[in-house]
């Protein structure tokens, strides 16, 4: 965890969030300033500052993730939405923990 990060403040529940479904390991919920009619953030609970700073041996816990993501999507019953990674600053990143922008427009 890092003490200043604000989504590992959400995933101990230090910082409330409408959350949508979480597990051991990730968590889902709504964003405080939506870009689309759905927009859900799914982060893990451990802190990961961005996507590239994962390797080979990350391989089964980002499947992992993509499969925490698609339950998210079937639980907002959603047949067709739109999954973001930011990565870095120059990409939009705002918040350096890892996170997935789920979006229906």
């Amino acid at each position: 965890m890092d003490n200043d990060c604000i989504f590992c403040k959400v995933a101990e529940n230090s910082i409330p969030a409408r959350v949508i479904w979480a597990d051991t390991m990730f968590m889902a919920f709504h964003d405080i300033n939506p870009k689309a009619p759905i927009h859900i953030l799914i982060i893990p609970k451990k802190h990961i500052s961005q996507l590239s700073v994962l390797n080979q041996s990350d391989s089964d816990w980002l499947g992992a993730f993509m499969l925490a993501i698609i339950k998210v999507a079937e639980i907002l019953h959603l047949d067709h939405y739109k999954v973001n990674f930011n990565n870095g600053s120059c990409s939009g990143q705002e918040i350096f923990h890892l996170h997935a922008h789920l979006l229906q427009y």
